[in-house]
């Protein structure tokens, strides 16, 4: 294609684009105007607008539903006790989830063009000091991008539905090549692999729809279940007054309902984005929970409690044992299990694709045009390359065991301490923006909602400090149970050490500043790029370009 091909495209793109967004026309001359600095609006996006409602809806569902709803009710019941409040539980989980999805919603509305959710709005949060949270997050993003759980899960799945053997290398053999594929899925084409998306989402919606259904039909007597209600007789029986596994039994709920923020993620390649999320990402929310609820009654109704509590296995096989009553219908639950666990690990790659390409776009990744092209494919080449390879490193280098899960645990920490910062770091836009007098936008979370999501931080942050009722050495591992929490904030500790040496020392000693500039690449792509200015120019460079890097007129 020639470069007047190109630019008459990018021209038609932006007309229909102008239109499209109507609806926050004026946002585009406030995005920037509070804070500057940060990588560069792309109010085109170069990876095209191929995410529409329906999509909004599954790239949510697909992330929030992975295997979870099919084993976490038996170790929610564990740890509550009771059949009454482990459903209340799940109610609220979806407040929790709601109260956080309402501080995304407003994000979105201040910053429709930034794709990355979370590395986005921590520059715009915390400007000061200047690529400190970018730096800290990109490190945290890079070092622990990868899903080798669910790929685990997913080959595991796999193999018993095939009547294969799940030894320790034909689990991580089909684990490799199930991520392979599916990376080389996403590379080729972002429409394709959303369409996939799409449609492992509405397996996931009709295997628990399914589900639902047949626990109504349980409930009517009309199975070889002989008593449907019992469970739910004194349904609050048992009840735990055990404060750490009432806690824990929170965490767990919280977890289930992760990944409503996905469609965040690629929210540049959303026609009418902040309208489109108003209306669909809660949507999206509000059928995971309805399916949740009716799945876990299902369960109840079906499956004698103290089975449930008892059993190793997964919650849904003994449903389906109960009901059906023989083994082909768990390796039919196996194989569905196992779809739900590919739609879970495309949709987390595509999202997760969007934050590294936007940790590269800010500069603080070395190479930033590698990460932020969309060559050859239309498509976030580098960042799947990167997920692809940590991932694998993952499935095969650490022992089973306490290696793997204290690696899986890892993530979770820092991720914690991102989520609270960025609910807080909305006080300041918000002030921010009142200071230049900025417009109200489509959307506006209550203040008190926003207090809610930062009491649901905190308590997410000291919960895994807390010791297990087995006591220090009662977690997943075998060692101290806090150790991923310890070595989660030595990641942060160590990401702020390489910021310091990279920003302030080295230059300090060198005789030169770290300045941004941004680059123009020929794909439609736009990033940053820190270069380094010695100080004998520095003066003549802050007086010729802005602090985005653009060039201005000397004044």
């Amino acid at each position: 294609m020639s470069s007047e091909d190109t630019e008459k495209r990018q021209t038609a793109e932006e007309k229909n684009f102008s239109i499209e967004v109507a609806s926050t026309e004026s946002l585009p001359s406030y995005e920037d105007a509070a804070v500057k600095v940060g990588a560069p609006v792309e109010k085109v996006s170069p990876l095209g607008y191929h995410v529409d409602s329906l999509t909004v809806i599954f790239l949510n569902i697909s992330k929030m539903i992975g295997t979870g709803v099919f084993s976490t009710p038996g170790s929610i019941l564990n740890s509550v006790g009771s059949v009454g409040l482990s459903l209340i539980f799940w109610v609220i989980g979806y407040g929790f989830a709601g109260a956080s999805l309402a501080v995304y919603l407003e994000y979105a509305s201040y910053f429709p063009h930034r794709s990355g959710a979370e590395v986005a709005y921590l520059e715009k949060a915390y400007p000061k000091p200047r690529f400190l949270l970018p730096t800290a997050f990109a490190v945290q993003s890079v070092l622990l991008s990868f899903s080798s759980s669910n790929a685990i899960v997913l080959a595991k799945y796999l193999l018993v539905a095939g009547g294969a053997s799940t030894s320790t290398w034909n689990v991580r053999g089909l684990a490799v090549g199930a991520m392979t594929v599916i990376v080389l899925i996403c590379i080729s084409s972002t429409k394709w692999s959303l369409r996939l998306s799409n449609a492992l989402g509405i397996v996931k919606v009709t295997t628990l729809v399914f589900i639902a259904i047949t626990g109504l039909v349980v409930l009517g007597g009309h199975t070889r279940v002989e008593d449907p209600h019992d469970n739910f007789r004194n349904s609050f029986a048992g009840t735990s007054h055990n404060g750490n596994g009432l806690a824990t039994a929170l965490v767990k709920v919280n977890f289930a309902y992760a990944g409503f923020e996905n469609a965040f993620n690629v929210l540049n390649e959303v026609r009418n984005p902040v309208r489109t999320m108003k209306r669909y990402a809660p949507v999206s929310l509000t059928v995971v929970f309805i399916l949740y609820f009716f799945a876990n009654i299902a369960y109840f109704a079906a499956i004698p409690k103290e089975q449930i509590r008892s059993s190793k296995e997964l919650t849904a096989s003994l449903f389906f044992v109960a009901v059906f009553g023989n083994s082909k219908s768990v390796k039919a639950l196996s194989a569905l299990v196992a779809i739900s666990s590919l739609g879970n690990i495309l949709s987390v790659i595509i999202g997760s694709s969007r934050i590294i390409r936007e940790c590269g776009r800010q500069g603080v990744l070395p190479y930033p045009k590698f990460w932020a092209s969309t060559k050859p494919f239309n498509t976030p080449l580098g960042p799947y390359l990167l997920k692809w390879l940590l991932t694998v490193i993952v499935i095969l280098a650490p022992p089973a065991g306490d290696a793997f899960n204290f690696i899986v645990d890892l993530q979770s920490y820092p991720a914690n301490v991102f989520s609270f910062l960025m609910t807080f770091g909305l006080f300041l836009v918000r002030r921010r923006r009142a200071s230049i007098g900025a417009p109200k936008t489509e959307f506006r979370a209550w203040t008190a909602v926003l207090l809610f999501a930062i009491a649901v931080n905190i308590y997410l942050l000291a919960l895994p400090w807390v010791p297990p009722a087995s006591g220090i050495y009662g977690g997943d591992v075998s060692f101290f149970y806090a150790t991923y929490c310890i070595v989660g904030i030595g990641i942060l500790v160590i990401a702020g050490f390489a910021y310091l040496l990279w920003i302030h020392i080295l230059p300090k000693l060198g005789g030169y500043a770290i300045r941004q500039l941004v680059e123009q690449l020929d794909d439609g792509a736009v990033t940053n790029r820190l270069i380094k200015v010695p100080n004998a120019e520095l003066a003549e460079w802050d007086a010729t370009h802005d602090e985005q890097g653009e060039i201005v007129e000397r004044k």
